[in-house]
């Protein structure tokens, strides 16, 4: 059983995500300092709300910090909705600096007749490079987005899954190192958000012997 390191910093659906990996028999670790990562296996970013509120909130409780230096010592993350904009370095909703691990600049959804803001809704993926959270042959996967931004990495390769907006593939999911991270709601998206963290889980049990947490002991 692995154990998952859920990031409370006061802006995440934590209990619907606690909930999805527990149904997957992880273990939920509710991680509010650093000293609540040591015993993780890996951690889970969630997020809900807008990104200068999200940074300010994680940095006033060094946890800023301590994500950087987990994902350093090349521990495990999954973030989630604005949990992934968080990763990266920038964001068009605000001023802040984000955290930096990703690098490229989170964008406003382009605006066009017909495509209401925020984007709402169940869509496909469409596949980019292979990642242990969308592997090559997975199966087509309808997920659910609630989002008025999308990351845009420098490198291009990151990307795992986009999503059709309007005239734009915009990213829907990113896998970099040891971080992976999705726009979508896995925790909302029914069988195939569930796979999405079966997968993921699965990873994190073969890898977690170099996670940061237990190198850091």
């Amino acid at each position: 059983m692995s154990r998952i390191g859920l990031i409370d910093y006061g802006m995440g659906n934590l209990h619907s995500v606690q909930r999805a990996l527990q149904r997957l028999d992880a273990e939920v670790q509710p991680v509010r300092c650093a000293a609540d990562m040591v015993a993780c296996d890996g951690l889970v970013l969630p997020g809900v709300g807008a990104f200068d509120p999200a940074m300010e909130r994680l940095e006033s409780g060094e946890l800023a910090a301590a994500i950087r230096g987990w994902c350093e010592n090349d521990g495990a993350l999954l973030g989630i909705c604005l949990g992934l904009q968080l990763l990266f370095e920038a964001s068009d909703e605000g001023q802040r600096s984000g955290l930096g691990l990703l690098r490229g600049k989170v964008r406003a959804l382009p605006r066009r007749p017909g495509y209401p803001i925020p984007h709402m809704g169940w869509e496909p993926l469409i596949a980019a490079t292979a990642s242990p959270l969308l592997p090559a042959g997975c199966p087509e996967a309808w997920m659910y987005f609630v989002h008025s931004y999308a990351a845009e990495p420098s490198d291009p390769s990151c990307n795992t899954a986009l999503v059709q907006f309007a005239d734009a593939a915009v990213t829907a999911a990113v896998w970099q190192g040891a971080i992976g991270a999705c726009q979508f709601h896995p925790e909302k998206s029914g069988q195939a958000g569930t796979d999405l963290l079966q997968r993921w889980l699965r990873w994190l049990a073969k890898r977690q012997p170099h996670q940061g947490g237990k190198q850091q002991q």
